[in-house]
């Protein structure tokens, strides 16, 4: 078992007389995270389960008498997958309102169980995001020689909790393939009704092959054989079930910069592997510089959201290939970074350093990256 980060967080906003909405994809260990909370908090939590139907009864008499009973006695509310409830939001309103002192946690794996539970209940809400092991939460298991030693494995197969538990290569890829063929788009097919999941795995395909890339929707939707609107509308879906994020290009107006463009990126490296189906070593691989550069900046997302930084970011180019990965905007401040698998020397872009001379240019490499991550 690992601490995760998010629970002292958690952990230190149960006093405040809201809802927590805790999120993130299937597998990435929200149910786990919650059974340490109740172990430590069991006299006082309620934990209830959505997919119960014996919750279902539970809850259908909509009334404050019916919920003062219930939890008379309860400071805290858990309730897992609670997306299956009908009507859940109104229901928690009503206790979050009238039940004092309480707090409640709500858990769901998309986005669409934001838009399922959050409108009731706005302005009573904390949002918080799981995310697949951060590096900072494996440094609890190894020393800083094991990072070093265990870095490929987190390019190749990624950082889902269950695959910590496995013990042969095997068994890990043959889980990363369940996942993608079992949990990876269940949300999506289940609340979006979406028949042809197929097309969803070759557009996932397509965008794994891009990785680092700007991407260009019409030639996607030409290799799909589906419009650029239907493309756009799937891209959204499967960010909202958190399989991918994208990330925009950054302009101050200078005359050559692209800033229409978009990057899409995986949520985790083994994902991205197991739709292409390729585990191989990165001795034999031609693209480990995408693989760096996805791994490095989702755990620079973790390190972020983990410490409740209020971070823009991007990435930036002009329309003569001049580029920087990454550049990232806080209290209005631009700071840019290359990430670099090799320690090769990395100069600043000339129209970059022409446009924003004030800003620092960091190269990120396997030398200085444990640091940037916060590891």
């Amino acid at each position: 078992m690992f601490d995760r980060k998010l629970l002292k967080i958690m952990e230190d906003n149960l006093s405040k007389q809201k809802v927590s909405l805790l999120l993130g994809a299937r597998r990435v260990g929200k149910t786990e995270l919650l059974q340490t909370l109740y172990g430590k908090k069991q006299k006082t939590t309620l934990w209830l389960n959505g997919e119960d139907n014996d919750t279902h009864i539970l809850l259908e008499n909509r009334t404050i008498a019916n919920y003062r009973k219930m939890l008379e006695g309860y400071r805290l509310l858990i309730i897992d997958e609670a997306q299956f409830i009908p009507d859940v939001a109104r229901k928690v309103k009503l206790m979050i309102d009238n039940i004092k002192p309480l707090h409640v946690i709500l858990t769901g794996s998309s986005a669409f169980d934001i838009e399922k539970m959050g409108n009731p209940l706005v302005g009573r809400t904390l949002n918080f995001h799981l995310f697949p092991l951060a590096q900072m939460e494996w440094k609890q298991k190894e020393s800083l020689l094991q990072t070093r030693q265990n870095l490929e494995d987190r390019l190749i197969l990624g950082s889902y909790p269950e695959i910590s538990q496995l013990k042969t290569y095997k068994e890990k890829t043959d889980y990363l393939r369940e996942l993608v063929n079992t949990y990876l788009l269940k949300d999506i097919l289940m609340f979006e009704q979406i028949n042809n999941s197929q097309k969803l795995k070759d557009l996932l395909v397509l965008l794994a092959h891009q990785v680092g890339n700007e991407v260009s929707m019409q030639e996607l939707g030409q290799q799909l054989g589906m419009s650029k609107n239907t493309v756009e509308r799937y891209l959204d879906l499967l960010s909202k079930v958190f399989v991918i994020y994208s990330r925009g290009g950054y302009s101050g107006n200078l005359r050559k910069e692209v800033a229409k463009g978009r990057k899409w990126y995986f949520a985790d490296n083994g994902i991205r592997n197991a739709l292409i189906g390729d585990f191989r070593p990165l001795a034999v691989r031609r693209d480990v510089g995408a693989l760096w550069e996805q791994y490095i900046l989702s755990e620079r997302n973790k390190y972020h959201a983990y410490h409740s930084h209020d971070t823009e970011s991007y990435f930036w180019r002009t329309y003569d290939q001049q580029e920087i990965d990454l550049i990232e905007v806080e209290n209005k401040q631009l700071t840019a970074f290359e990430c670099k698998w090799t320690d090769d020397k990395c100069r600043i872009p000339v129209a970059f350093a022409k446009g924003y001379p004030e800003v620092p240019f960091h190269l990120i490499n396997q030398r200085n990256y444990l640091d940037w991550i916060g590891a």
